[in-house]
């Protein structure tokens, strides 16, 4: 599993649009081959941080998701909300792991 923990901050008058555009990009990533999660997170402290929890099961399906309209769509449209660029940090899984390989 190859996961990604995209950490987002937010303008506070662009929330509720970042919120619409990040649930539309939820919706179409979930159904891209070689997606596990996709998790639209949002901060209980701070209402414009957010988290984006992307697990695939390859780096190349990873990849591919950074290719789709839906995913372009959504940089291009959240980008001006940002009140600083967004961070995509990669992590290796150790757990919960694959018992047959």
């Amino acid at each position: 599993m190859y996961v990604t923990c995209v950490y987002v901050w937010v303008k506070l008058e662009n929330v509720n649009d970042f919120i619409q555009a990040s649930l539309e990009n939820h919706n179409y990533s979930v159904k891209e081959p070689g997606n596990l999660r996709f998790d639209v997170l949002q901060s209980s402290n701070d209402p414009t941080q957010f988290l984006l929890y992307e697990a695939y099961d390859s780096l190349e399906a990873a990849a591919a998701h950074k290719q789709t309209p839906h995913y372009l769509k959504w940089k291009e449209t959240v980008a001006p909300w940002m009140a600083k660029p967004r961070e995509g940090i990669p992590y290796r899984t150790l757990a919960p792991f694959n018992r047959l390989s």
